[in-house]
């Protein structure tokens, strides 16, 4: 009776703690990428991203005082990191793209503006073909690009 007892424990210790040690063992490597991703691009630690908020394998970082932009996407086959130097940009918008006929969007994007030359950069950061289940995240994803829209308009308005 005992000795049942104690494999049956031994059993659902390791159906728990086996998920529990990949889930912080995955979530230990994403820190440390992010980390390295963010050191590479402060540019000799002239940008400091301060802020920072992950969402949906996205993170997105902002140095408020020097004015720097990161976007790193993690959903996309191969992970995918922009740049953005603030101080070169006039405005930022958010474009949505929708299929043909419908309200159903396809794409989300940055839009910047630079202060010279009328260029304009287009940063992807929603894409339906990179989510998995169809639409799942666009909402989220959604309302988090409009808050961070906001927030780089903001720091480029200081």
């Amino acid at each position: 009776m005992d000795t049942s007892v104690t494999i049956i424990g031994l059993i659902l210790t390791l159906l728990i703690a086996i998920p529990l040690f990949y889930s912080m063992r995955s979530s230990s490597i994403n820190k440390a990428k992010i980390e390295a991703i963010k050191t590479k691009f402060s540019q000799n630690n002239h940008f400091t991203f301060e802020l920072t908020e992950t969402q949906n394998k996205k993170v997105l970082a902002l140095d408020e005082k020097n004015k720097g932009f990161l976007l790193i996407d993690f959903n996309a086959k191969e992970e995918v990191v922009s740049f953005v130097d603030l101080n070169t940009i006039q405005s930022c918008k958010l474009i949505p793209t929708t299929e043909n006929n419908s309200d159903t969007i396809v794409k989300i994007e940055f839009e910047f503006q630079y202060k010279d030359g009328k260029k304009t950069e287009f940063i992807p950061f929603y894409k339906i073909e990179n989510d998995q289940i169809g639409q799942v995240c666009l909402y989220e994803d959604h309302q988090l690009a409009k808050k961070w829209t906001k927030m780089i308009q903001d720091c480029i308005a200081m």
